[in-house]
């Protein structure tokens, strides 16, 4: 089995194609990154996409694919390429992902492939100006989640781009956002968000046979460490192909990323945060190997213009927050939030909601519900927003690479301060821990000779 090359450099677009594209920008068109003109919003519009990542989280974007124009198809296991073919039977097969970026008259790229790989994949597509959504997480490092922010907001006016919290599109999302914002619990001060999976594991698993011949395992190591291959990477225990493989340092952030990005999402959807200014991260013993099952993350984030400064704390593994009254077993939430506020707490889930008054001022005469017209509207498709987004509609999707790079951040940096054993101070327009340097090895992963996020 032969890996194929790395290609070379991307070639820049004609410098035609850009002045067109300058001209369309003036007449009111939109002209998609193929070329193909559009008028802003039509949906009608077919986009020109690749499919990295063909099986697994991507079997959940086949229906909202298939009106588009697949044209690329990429996994490193060809028989997953055989059965997306199936259902794309247009589509040009890759099993390098290097390659399928630079498939001619691309518009968007939808990325679903292994965790260490996203940022990757992200970073590229946006050097190619392409309208990406990403699965989570966005990021498995400070470093990458900095970076792709980073050349995301230049073109936020731009591209389209969307990370696959796809729970955001739950309405309970928007009835928490604005029971906070219109004081349900009087002035907002902490926020706890937890997740109970545990999925313990004592380090890197043994070499065991040779990779499948449709299996290109140096790909799907890709820019991570080598390790050599065992068929326990690619089982499926519940049935989730990444529970097997995600908690290995080298190849994703453990529940942080998994679960973490989705029901952190609850809470960061209400409190308009960006980047905790101090971190501490306190668990089980560190393991080099494997990602804590046991943590609790406490992060400080200042006040903004219409809350005081708060403490957010994210619990997995079985570290929860206290319960406000004994009658109320939050560990009944698998994973969920409690806000608590001046007047009481607020405790949901993806679907649910409770409201407990509590304190010196429990009336709730303080509290003034907006009315019916006033509601934030549904979200509506999470997939199709995205899409639509990149074909002229509003590109200010509900995950994208901005919010959800500031949210994964936060995330990660509790990752940083429970390696590093104490509590860090962090400068997040540098991008740096400034109490203690050393942390700042934390903040980036090692990556394979040849493997590179500038692409």
């Amino acid at each position: 089995m032969t890996t194929p090359k790395t290609p070379q450099s991307h070639t820049p677009r004609p410098k035609r194609r850009d002045f067109i594209k300058t001209a369309a920008v003036g007449a009111g068109l939109l002209i998609l990154p193929s070329g193909t003109f559009a008028a802003p919003g039509a949906p009608s519009n077919k986009l020109n996409i690749a499919l990295i990542g063909a099986d697994g989280r991507a079997r959940a974007h086949y229906d909202a694919l298939k009106p588009e124009n697949v044209v690329a198809i990429c996994d490193v296991d060809e028989e997953h390429l055989d059965f997306a073919g199936e259902v794309f039977p247009k589509a040009k097969r890759y099993v390098d992902w290097r390659e399928c970026l630079d498939h001619p008259e691309l518009d968007a790229v939808v990325c679903c492939t292994t965790d260490q790989t996203h940022a990757f994949i992200a970073s590229w597509a946006l050097d190619r100006n392409l309208h990406i959504y990403c699965e989570k997480p966005l990021a498995i490092s400070v470093e990458e989640a900095r970076l792709v922010r980073s050349k995301y907001l230049p073109k936020k006016d731009k591209l389209a781009t969307q990370v696959g919290m796809q729970r955001h599109a739950k309405e309970n999302f928007n009835r928490i956002r604005e029971m906070i914002q219109d004081g349900a619990i009087g002035d907002l001060e902490e926020v706890s968000v937890w997740g109970n999976r545990q999925l313990p594991s004592p380090g890197y698993l043994p070499a065991a046979g040779e990779p499948p011949k449709n299996l290109h395992y140096d790909l799907w190591l890709g820019p991570a460490p080598f390790h050599p291959y065992n068929p326990g990477y690619f089982e499926k225990p519940a049935g989730v192909n990444c529970l097997s493989w995600n908690m290995y340092w080298d190849f994703g952030a453990g529940q942080i990323g998994d679960m973490g990005s989705h029901t952190m999402d609850i809470a960061w959807n209400a409190i308009d945060a960006t980047i905790p200014t101090t971190i501490t991260g306190v668990g089980e013993a560190f393991n080099p190997e494997v990602t804590p099952v046991r943590m609790t993350s406490t992060f400080e984030h200042p006040a903004n213009d219409w809350r005081g400064d708060i403490t957010v704390k994210w619990f997995q593994g079985g570290d929860m927050p206290a319960s406000p009254i004994k009658y109320v077993d939050l560990n009944e939430i698998g994973h969920g939030v409690m806000f608590r506020g001046t007047s009481g707490y607020l405790i949901g889930d993806f679907d649910t909601r409770m409201l407990y008054p509590h304190g010196t001022k429990t009336d709730m005469t303080y509290y003034k519900p907006r009315p019916e017209s006033e509601l934030i509207p549904p979200l509506g498709h999470f997939q199709k927003q995205w899409l639509d987004a990149a074909k002229g509609g509003d590109l200010n999707t509900a995950c994208n690479f901005e919010y959800s790079a500031n949210m994964i951040e936060q995330l990660l940096l509790g990752l940083v301060a429970y390696r590093h054993g104490d509590k860090i101070e962090y400068d997040g327009a540098a991008g740096k821990v400034t109490n203690d340097a050393t942390a700042n090895q934390f903040l980036k992963r090692p990556y394979r000779d040849g493997w590179t996020l500038e692409g």
